[in-house]
């Protein structure tokens, strides 16, 4: 096996910033995550996966993004009801997909699917390229008919502006998002990472902020582990518990990325030895 591969997860307005923060902190030390092969992004990960390939910033100018102040953004929330259903649905399903078919009908359902133009707008405004990067992107989405997952890249037809706000359309927060005939949720509805997608690459770091998995849904440390069961060398990192502090009880504000941000900045620190032996030679 060969190549690099970077994953960055899902996890909220304050997975962007812990991720950015990571991305941040290695590269300042020497060790920079964007020079990966290709990069997996799921939710959230997406959009940093798409604003690190895109060229135009390198990891301590998103960084300084994730600093300014809040504008044009508003918190949603999942709250202990959301929850509990999103649970209950995990528990009664089959599996991954089944799963994925379920919250997809729920999403279709949902008062959230109005606001889908103004969601898209408010992704598009987040990236800093609305074309597909010459380094290669991958996002995940979910069929929110059959539940399958995917993963949306330049030749897929799709555009980047789309297939991230897919990627990022947390059934009943946002809408879901049309691409072709079909409507596509949260690629997280899968798995929080989807890591899997990077079996075949020799080199392997996973940036997770949800760590939990439950059900259907495997957690990044079991993909990773998988993965290098095939041999590969593999780095999954989640937030610490200064870190998860930082996020406070709600992912979805946007007025913690920027604690989020530090807090992965700090983070990258004690795990640069880790990620410098999987990336190294």
């Amino acid at each position: 096996m060969t190549g690099t591969a970077l994953v960055l997860g899902g996890g909220g307005y304050t997975g962007i910033g812990w991720e950015i923060g990571m991305l941040a902190g290695f590269a300042e030390a020497g060790v920079d995550l964007a020079t990966a092969d290709v990069v997996i992004g799921t939710s959230a990960g997406s959009i940093v996966g798409a604003q690190l390939t895109s060229g135009r910033l390198a990891p301590d100018e998103l960084f300084t993004r994730q600093l300014a102040p809040v504008t044009g953004e508003t918190a949603a929330r999942m709250g202990t009801r959301e929850l509990a259903r999103f649970a209950y649905l995990a528990l009664r399903s089959r599996d991954a997909v089944d799963f994925g078919a379920r919250m997809g009908r729920l999403a279709l359902g949902s008062r959230a699917a109005a606001r889908e133009p103004s969601r898209r707008d408010a992704v598009a405004r987040r990236l800093v390229s609305h074309d597909w990067p010459a380094r290669r992107l991958m996002v995940t989405a979910v069929d929110a008919t059959t539940g399958q997952r995917t993963a949306f890249d330049d030749t897929s037809g799709a555009d980047l502006v789309d297939a991230v706000s897919a990627s990022c359309a947390v059934p009943g927060v946002w809408p879901p998002v049309r691409i072709g005939e079909k409507w596509w949720i949260d690629g997280g509805v899968h798995s929080s990472a989807n890591a899997d997608l990077a079996a075949g690459y020799g080199r392997v770091v996973v940036l997770a902020p949800v760590a939990a998995g439950g059900g259907p849904i495997a957690t990044a440390r079991a993909q990773g582990a998988a993965l290098a069961r095939r041999g590969a060398r593999v780095c999954v990192l989640v937030p610490d518990r200064a870190a998860r502090a930082a996020f406070g009880r709600n992912v979805l504000d946007p007025a913690k990325r920027a604690a989020a941000a530090h807090a992965g900045r700090r983070q990258a620190a004690a795990h640069l030895k880790a990620v410098g032996s999987v990336w190294g030679e």
